[in-house]
């Protein structure tokens, strides 16, 4: 019997959670040749949700994790991973948009094919204006700095092997970022087709701030391609900028009549200083990075466990 691990993180699920555990529950007494477990992970939540959580407890297959204080979703997943016993670990979300009803689909693709991990891709995304253009930004820039596969779009729920998650809780780095450690994992890596639901109650906990943020994480911590861009960038800079010079004493040798023009001049000047300002800031983001992981920045800190046997 195989056993599968339900990992989803929790924040501002109070009126959620316990729906979402009771489908899974249900999706998975379907099938009798698949135990399972249970890992929510409270990431400091604001509103009663561990409440709600340590009462879903009774049942000695659903296990928890609370925070001592918000590290994020990300951070949380990886707590859950470690504490993950099944031979497939199923990452989800808290706010019932998952499609739990297509589980088997993800599973019985990963099970039958040639694939490491199975990701619900969505035709049709419930989000903002704002959360679907920040996708599609994520989608293209992960195809150049992470090696993303183009004809695939990842999202937070996807069936995947014990073994690569072996491998991604290996990573100890305060910056975490669940699909670059997957990409570096494997290349064996599948998507089937779901419907994305509606929420069930209140708001994505993701502001424009917060996507940025996530963002960063991915690039700097997995890619040193950003350095790369930024120096071809300064080398096509430097490239106009004497192209302009040649025009300008080309331009002053045919014609006695060509202005030295003030805007023009600032312009450049303020180009050039804009670039120049953009790479020292990618450079100091990862001399930063590299300053808080040497002083062993944790990646998250638990305060207290929930029906777990064997403390990691």
């Amino acid at each position: 019997m195989k056993k599968l691990s339900f990992v989803i993180p929790c924040y501002n699920s109070e009126k959620t959670i316990e729906k979402v555990v009771k489908e899974i529950i249900m999706m998975v007494s379907q099938r009798d040749n698949y135990d399972y477990e249970i890992i929510l992970v409270n990431d400091f939540s604001k509103d009663n949700v561990w409440h709600v959580i340590r009462n879903l407890c009774a049942n000695s297959k659903i296990k928890a994790i609370c925070f001592a204080k918000n590290f994020g979703q990300q951070s949380a997943l990886l707590a859950g991973y470690r504490y993950a016993t099944g031979d497939i670990i199923v990452s989800l979300d808290d706010d019932g948009q998952s499609p739990i009803d297509e589980l088997w689909q993800l599973i019985d693709k990963l099970e039958n094919g040639d694939f490491d991990i199975v990701y619900g891709c969505y035709e049709h995304t419930m989000q903002k204006w704002y959360r679907r253009i920040g996708s599609n930004i994520n989608r293209k820039m992960g195809e150049i700095l992470l090696d993303r596969p183009k004809d695939l779009n990842p999202t937070s729920f996807f069936v995947v092997r014990k073994y690569v998650i072996e491998e991604i809780i290996k990573f100890n780095n305060c910056y975490a970022y669940i699909s670059g450690l997957i990409f570096r994992t494997t290349k064996r890596i599948g998507g089937v087709v779901v419907k994305h639901r509606k929420r069930i109650d209140g708001q994505s906990g993701y502001s424009l701030f917060r996507l940025i943020k996530l963002w960063m994480n991915g690039f700097t911590a997995f890619s040193v391609k950003p350095l790369r861009m930024s120096t071809m960038l300064g080398f096509v800079v430097a490239g106009i900028g004497v192209v302009y010079g040649i025009y300008i004493v080309l331009m002053r040798l045919i014609s006695n009549d060509v202005p030295s023009g003030y805007a023009s001049l600032m312009s450049v000047i303020l180009f050039i200083g804009g670039m120049l300002m953009f790479l020292l800031g990618m450079l100091g983001e990862y001399v930063g990075r590299i300053y808080i992981n040497q002083n062993n920045a944790p990646q998250y800190v638990i305060r207290e466990i929930v029906n777990f046997e064997n403390k990691h």
